[in-house]
């Protein structure tokens, strides 16, 4: 959820300041940008040097820095950041938000941010307590931030309750779990094939493709951008995941239907993008086989076609996505395979297409939907195109 995400952590005068420096590296370590900004009390508690160290940024303390002769943009780190996270957030630091106040670089990039605001309040047991103190939560509440609630323990100055900082992990953890709560497909259940599949003919041959899987790829990180919880079957590939995504490798098209068969009932969205052999030897060696004659034949079945099988078992509340790879008449059987396949959407690749096809990091592709209404795109990055077809995906929910 936080991957590549810009997040400016603010930090305030406070003992728990100290827990800044954890919070910092559970962010990057969770894939997140991150820029520090400290008040003037902040910087007696933690230096700027361990922030800026742990977060590979300079941290920001003042409006302006006579040494160098930099000027801290307010407006333009407001504009920066995907979230905001004032933690520890003081009592004093919380009344200047509900009051609008605007004495330091903290206040004025608060001021100044376009997106959602978290705050984690750290004071003594009868400062969190004070009128005042719970007025202010209620204005803050009121303007759309976000609480993420202390903790009740030992405070610093002896007393025992409520007004300890949450923990950095604890943090992390309710940052992540309001923006997931929060996306369009947040619990929804996907599943994603990806890549080729390898057909033996002996313990060292096979039948295979060009498929690289990284259109299979680019669609589960998208769908777990989205907030889905994805199941990513793959053919055999050097393909990574960026995000958070279930993955089970399969390396022959009776694997990958076997695989699908499994995890299709409990899916809300199944994206076909596997590159899957149509043909399989009948028989395969178990030795390898030696360059003894002139010619050689090799005997093939067709494989079970996955996509039709998974088209028969589909439920009206299940939607259906399948590829087309066409050299020609692409149109007619990609038109032919949705209607055949009781498809939802189908994918159009050409490779008559340039920039189109395997192995390539772009791809061109035209949607067709049940209604054979057709959606042409240009050439773009294969990560662009996922996102295209998430968006028609979306459209089908919604609908």
């Amino acid at each position: 959820m936080l991957r590549n995400k810009n997040i400016i952590l603010g930090v305030c005068g406070s003992i728990a300041a100290y827990k800044s420096a954890v919070l910092v590296r559970l962010l990057i370590k969770a894939g997140a940008n991150v820029r520090v900004i400290l008040t003037a009390d902040a910087a007696n508690f933690i230096t700027p040097l361990t922030l800026a160290t742990l977060s590979k940024n300079p941290v920001y303390t003042r409006y302006f820095e006579e040494e160098t002769g930099v000027w801290s943009n307010h407006v333009e780190l407001g504009l920066w950041a995907d979230y905001m996270i004032i933690a520890p957030a003081s009592a004093n630091t919380m009344a200047k938000m509900a009051g609008g106040l605007c004495d330091n670089l903290l206040s004025a990039v608060y001021l100044s941010a376009k997106c959602p605001v978290f705050y984690a309040p750290a004071m003594d047991l009868d400062m969190w307590k004070h009128e005042s103190t719970q007025a202010n939560i209620s204005k803050l509440t009121s303007f759309g931030n976000t609480m993420i609630a202390p903790n009740n323990g030992e405070l610093a100055s002896g007393l025992h309750g409520e007004g300890r900082m949450a923990e950095p992990e604890e943090i992390v953890a309710f940052l992540t779990d309001t923006i997931k709560k929060n996306l369009p497909l947040s619990g929804v259940k996907v599943l994603v094939t990806a890549g080729p599949t390898y057909e033996p003919i002996d313990p060292v041959r096979f039948i295979g493709n060009h498929s690289s899987g990284k259109m299979g790829f680019a669609l589960a990180d998208q769908m777990a951008v989205l907030g889905a919880d994805v199941t990513l079957i793959s053919g055999p590939t050097a393909e990574k995941s960026t995000q958070q995504v279930t993955r089970i490798n399969v390396t022959t098209a009776s694997e990958m239907l076997e695989a699908c068969k499994l995890n299709f009932s409990g899916t809300s969205i199944t994206i076909m993008s596997a590159a899957v052999a149509d043909y399989t030897p009948v028989h395969v060696a178990s030795q390898k086989i030696k360059k003894a004659t002139e010619e050689f034949s090799i005997e093939l079945k067709k494989t079970t076609d996955i996509l039709a099988t998974l088209g028969k078992l589909k439920t009206k509340e299940q939607i259906l996505v399948g590829f087309a790879l066409e050299t020609n008449n692409e149109e007619e059987h990609a038109k032919g395979k949705l209607i055949k396949k009781n498809l939802d959407l189908i994918v159009l690749n050409s490779l008559n297409d340039a920039g189109a096809g395997f192995q390539k990091d772009t791809n061109k592709i035209t949607i067709f939907n049940q209604s054979l209404e057709k959606t042409v795109y240009e050439v773009k990055s294969k990560t662009e195109v996922a996102k295209d077809i998430c968006t028609e995906i979306l459209k089908l929910r919604m609908a």
